[in-house]
């Protein structure tokens, strides 16, 4: 009787154990979800406040090098 009684315990413990791993995986889905929307709204506001001034850093950068014109195209 002692074994059956181990048997079945270790049984319990090992399908409550696999239960509770899969509701872990669903917490851990949104937890990421969350920390891609976030670096994204980061991205996207380091993109609108260092947009213009990396626009016209390249602008400048692109005036100076020799051998091209202000407003050249690229087929020029």
């Amino acid at each position: 009787m002692n074994r059956a009684a181990a048997y079945f315990v270790t049984l319990y413990t090992a399908v409550g154990d696999r239960i509770e791993g899969r509701r872990d995986r669903g917490a851990t889905a949104v937890e990421y979800g969350l920390l891609v929307g976030l670096i994204a709204v980061a991205i996207i506001a380091a993109l609108l406040l260092l947009g213009p001034k990396l626009a016209g850093l390249f602008n400048d950068v692109a005036t100076k090098l020799p051998g091209t014109a202000a407003g050249a195209g690229a087929g020029g």
